[in-house]
This record gives C-alpha cells, structure tokens and sequence, in this order.
C-alpha cells in the first residue's frame, strides 16, 4: 500500500521534524511503501493573506533534512514548470496540483525528470478526461498508450481529492476511483476530499469527521495508496487545518484501511 503523509505546508523546521518523527514507525513497516509530504509554498491559497509556506529554497532545504535524518521518499508539489529542475533534486513524487491537473508545460516538464508524477485529479474534471493527463506524461516519456500497467511502470498516478458540488463542497463518487483506475495507479486523498472551499472567511473550511468513513469506502473499492494530510494539533495548523486528521487518528484510519484491504 502507498502511503502519504504529513502536513499540509511547511510551517517551521521544528513542527515538520515533530511530525516526521511521528510517522517513522509507516516507514519501517515493510508492506507500506510510505511517502513524507509537505508543501513548500501553497500557491493557490484563497486569500492573499493566507500563509503560503517558506519558499523554495528554504522548503527544499527542510525537505532534504527529512530525507536525510529519517531516509523518507519525499512528495511535493510544483506549480511552474522553472521549479522542477531544483524540486526533483529532493523529491521523489512532483505533485501537480488539481487546479492545474491540464496544464501541458508543467505536465511535460515533470516528465522529463525521474520522478514519480503524482496527477490530482481536478475538482471541475470528468474522471474520464484524466486519461488524456495521463497521457501527456506517458508521450513525454515514450509511451503512445494508456494503461493502468503502462501508468505504473511509466511512473504516473492519479489522486482522487473530490469534486465540485455546489459552492463550498466537495462530494466523492466512488465510481472515479474504478474509472482512473483503468488508466493509472490511484490514490485517494482523504483530508482533501473533505474540504470546504471558500467556507472559512478567505480560507477553506473542512470536515474531517468524514475522512475515516471515505477512506473504508475507498479501501473497499479498492485503491493503490491514500494521501493523508496530518499535524501535531490541526486546529492550529497554518493550512488547511479543518481537514487535517491528528497523528492519533491517522493511526486508527491507516488500521482500518489496512484491514479492509486485505479482505479484497
């Protein structure tokens, strides 16, 4: 089983290494092919207010502390195709954000490196449409068809985080994780699937009670990993706290799903 996990964006050195120290025991445990995610800069934040992160060159130097104390595969996002050369010097998944899951150049871009290339799924995306993402990592990287096979030996994955319903909510359907499933790896992001667009006064508001529930319907569908966003104290964290789960609960979840999964 993929894992990812950590928190939404770095906020200091100190409250990433706490985390990081925190999640060591999915590192070990040899049937989870575990990941430490953290953002270095929050680029799409609803207002200009809004805490971002520490930047690029700070980020990625935290980053590479992680990786180097803990020995962690790392996942990071990248908004512009100018970063991935630095970005996957340290990481070994590029993200591309679901707001800019179509963005040819970045998509190509993080094909010409080796790393991993983690798709989210847009929020106004049919689950069909993402094969032709897929596939624009796949041609960059000599492949002319799609495949969930082809996916994973090329390296690509698709993240379900949820879809536009209304304003201000995100609804899952379950059918999308059978869906992308045809044309790539799939991960169910279950922090995100909860959140609650623009419903936090110029930040996103979130329901994390949900995240336990969605992430046994995703296991019971049956996925390839799940993205977890996680913190210390979540109530106080600098982003996307409402959707956060605590360290406590990410370990009665990742139980859960453990055994679900196994029964499949």
């Amino acid at each position: 089983m993929i894992l990812i996990a950590g928190p939404c964006v770095i906020e200091d050195e100190e409250t990433v290494f706490e985390i990081a120290r925190k999640l060591k025991k999915y590192h070990e445990d040899k049937a989870i092919d575990f990941y430490f995610k953290a953002s270095f800069d929050k680029a799409n934040r609803t207002s200009l207010d809004s805490f971002r992160g520490p930047g690029l060159t700070k980020g990625l130097g935290i980053l590479q502390k992680v990786k180097d104390k803990f020995g962690y595969k790392i996942l990071t996002d990248v908004h512009e195709s100018a970063q991935i050369k630095e970005v996957s010097k340290v990481a070994d998944v590029l993200q591309i954000p679901a707001f800019l899951c179509r963005q040819t150049d970045l998509l190509v871009e993080a094909a010409k490196s080796d790393c991993v290339v983690n798709i989210k799924k847009g929020q106004f995306i049919n689950p069909t449409d993402m094969k032709y993402s897929v596939l624009k990592v796949l041609k960059t990287r000599g492949y002319d068809n799609y495949s969930y096979e082809t996916s994973k030996k090329a390296k690509v994955w698709l993240t379900e985080r949820g879809s536009t319903f209304g304003y201000g909510n995100l609804v899952v359907d379950m059918r999308s994780l059978i869906i992308m499933r045809e044309f790539a790896p799939v991960i169910f992001d279950a922090t995100h699937s909860v959140q609650m667009p623009g419903s936090g006064d110029g930040k996103s508001g979130g329901k994390r009670e949900f995240v336990a529930p969605l992430s046994r319907g995703a296991a019971a569908v049956g996925v390839d990993g799940f993205f977890f966003e996680t913190h210390i104290s979540p109530d106080s964290a600098l982003s996307d706290g409402p959707n956060m789960v605590t360290l406590e609960d990410l370990d009665e979840i990742v139980k859960k799903v453990r055994e679900i999964g196994a029964t499949l």
